[in-house]
């Protein structure tokens, strides 16, 4: 062995503080800013994606047809709001007011009759539209995170990419490759935060074991023990020197509080927490303001709206998905678990409690916030009693905010029932683009791990929506 190279014993060593950063999904760390006294400055930009999992129905929440036959409008009246022209559901009083901080897009679809949760969703999510995967034929594609872990991690924290409550159950309500990666690899994967029975809204809330306590005082001991075995000639030796740099840069977002704070939703005033809501959706809401406020890049947050107490049905993570009588699912219009009366005045509440508290604490112009579902619903309401809508690619709504996005804007258009686009329609990968322009990410030159140029998306950014 020549002096410039690491004995076994010492190369086991300096892992010990360097693999967190490198073997766990999720957990990969660049370069943030930090003032003198090592506290946060400025981030960089960073991504809230809230993903209303099993698909809202867009003309009964915000592409509304109050004139169409009661068959296709359903049961709800639309509601006057900041911006005058734009209406949507009456049930969104607190959005109603805030309208001149968002774009709505009315005019996302999908091609093809890409009608299930696995296809829409790993479309919406990788920014490619391609219908295959159901079919069984392999698709590497990563998701918006794992891209963006990779080309804007993270040092104040150790994650970059997490995803708030994962999809349960069987994967029909899930994409394919939230855990792994894609092809840049598990790294960039998310971490996965909390479940229906871990989940922020409840006193006992647990944090990804990650984030446990560790004993400072032994941890300084190795890191003086591996001080001492090292030689200063290793740094002569480039790879050496970037193993040791990433290894301190470890050992910095291990001792850091933000990270482990940030999980401490008891930190905020209950009337912070009050203002979003103390249920599922409004205290994963906070929980993203608190990820993003402590470095991570990219948060998706699962829209489960909880569960309403007289009704425990389905699994959390597709209160959006309602069929209705047909799926067993209750009224679609009504006050249970699967119901619009249940479901959007908590949506409604969580939102606007995010983009105001963003907007109060200067967050907005560096937080892009994105609210959509997989796909649309049925224009049309299911006649079996009780009534609900079937799943629908041919055109759906979201909501983007922040991050450069101009507000009190409603692009693109659908006819008169709400079938179909008549004007600017938005595919998922166009959507993808757009993101990917908003947090300053390269579309053109991506590679993958082995150096093979892959596209992030073949879509196109709307500079329309942009201020």
């Amino acid at each position: 062995m020549n002096e410039f190279q690491l004995n076994r014993r010492q190369a086991l060593i300096a892992s010990g503080l360097g693999t967190l950063s490198l073997g766990m999904p999720g957990m990969v760390m660049g370069s943030d800013k930090i003032d003198a006294s090592g506290k946060a400055v400025a981030s960089e930009k960073c991504c809230i994606f809230v993903l209303l999992c099993g698909g809202p129905s867009h003309v009964d929440t915000w592409d509304m047809k109050p004139e169409a036959p009661l068959d296709f409008r359903g049961p709800y009246e639309p509601i006057a709001t900041r911006v005058p022209g734009m209406q949507i559901n009456e049930m969104h009083t607190r959005l109603a007011q805030l309208t001149d901080q968002f774009t709505l897009i009315n005019s996302m679809s999908h091609p093809g009759a890409i009608s299930n949760h696995f296809d829409a969703m790993h479309n919406l999510l990788s920014g490619h539209s391609d219908k295959r995967v159901q079919q069984g034929r392999p698709n590497d594609q990563p998701y918006m995170g794992s891209f963006i872990a990779k080309y804007k991690p993270s040092t104040r924290n150790f994650v970059s990419n997490a995803w708030l409550i994962k999809c349960v159950g069987p994967p029909v309500f899930c994409a394919p490759n939230i855990g792994v990666g894609g092809y840049l690899g598990s790294a960039f994967a998310p971490v996965f935060v909390g479940s229906a029975k871990n989940h922020p809204a409840m006193e006992n809330f647990q944090p990804p074991q990650i984030y446990n306590s560790y004993d400072k005082n032994r941890f300084k001991e190795r890191k003086l023990l591996l001080a001492g075995l090292e030689s200063p000639r290793l740094d002569k030796d480039e790879k050496v020197r970037d193993w040791a740099n990433l290894r301190e840069q470890t050992y910095d977002a291990l001792t850091r509080q933000e990270g482990r704070q940030a999980f401490e939703l008891n930190r905020e005033p209950q009337s912070v927490r009050d203002r979003y809501g103390m249920h599922p959706l409004g205290q994963n809401l906070l929980l993203a303001r608190r990820l993003v406020e402590s470095g991570v890049r990219f948060v998706t947050v699962n829209g489960w709206a909880g569960q309403a107490d007289h009704d425990k049905k389905g699994p959390p993570s597709s209160s959006w998905d309602m069929h209705g009588g047909n799926m067993g699912m209750g009224n679609a219009f009504g006050n249970g678990s699967f119901g619009m009366g249940f479901c959007l005045p908590r949506l409604d509440q969580a939102l606007a409690g995010l983009l105001s508290d963003l907007s109060e604490r200067g967050m907005l112009e560096d937080t892009l916030v994105v609210v959509t579902g997989e796909f649309g619903r049925t224009p049309y309401v299911l006649k079996q009693n009780p009534p609900g809508r079937q799943h629908w690619p041919k055109c759906f709504s979201s909501i983007l905010a922040g991050g450069g996005i101009a507000g009190g804007n409603v692009y693109g258009k659908t006819n008169s029932k709400g079938e179909y686009t008549t004007r600017n329609r938005v595919l998922p990968e166009e959507l993808a683009a757009t993101i990917y322009h908003a947090l300053d990410i390269p579309i053109n030159d991506p590679q993958d791990v082995s150096g093979i140029s892959r596209s992030l998306t073949t879509g196109k950014p709307i500079l329309d929506l942009f201020g």
